[in-house]
């Protein structure tokens, strides 16, 4: 389980409990709780990504990044969190089939970048595989979808 302690409680003093936690095999995070001292990890999240660039970056860059963004994923699903990952973009893609059809401008310098055909097909596996879901928007809309995708949960 993921457990968010509230960072008002004071270090050092409940090591009994984080001990027990840990046995548990619960990961603990520290973050400002309104309420409480322990919390649950979200069951929903949204990972915004300012352009289709950056999510070609996180899927299709260097192995480090491509893990980096795979144990995200992992770490959402095991935790029961739906995460949705929302590319903002100008580019009018809506759907994953669009990203199909993206030119990845990388391409111009380097022949090895991932092409739209492989990143909608990783954005695909990555759905079936992590429960992720992938949306897309322009960036003038990405709060009202944020708080859409937010309200509207699993």
């Amino acid at each position: 389980m993921y457990l968010v302690e509230d960072t008002r409680q004071q270090k050092g003093k409940h090591e009994q409990k984080h001990t027990a936690f840990a046995a548990h095999g619960d990961t603990i995070t520290r973050c400002a709780l309104p309420v409480g001292d322990y919390a649950l990890f979200p069951t929903v999240a949204v990972d915004t990504k300012a352009s289709m660039q950056e999510i070609a970056q996180n899927i299709g860059g260097t192995k480090e990044e491509h893990e980096r963004f795979r144990r995200e994923l992992i770490k959402a699903r095991e935790n029961g969190c739906h995460l949705y990952v929302l590319i903002e973009n100008d580019e009018g893609i809506t759907n994953i089939d669009d990203v199909r059809h993206w030119v990845n401008p990388r391409l111009i310098d380097s022949s090895a970048a991932i092409t739209g055909d492989r990143l909608a097909k990783a954005m695909a596996t990555m759905q079936n595989k992590y429960g992720v879901t992938f949306c897309f928007c322009p960036p003038e809309q990405a709060a009202r979808y944020i708080y859409y995708l937010l309200e509207r949960g699993t």
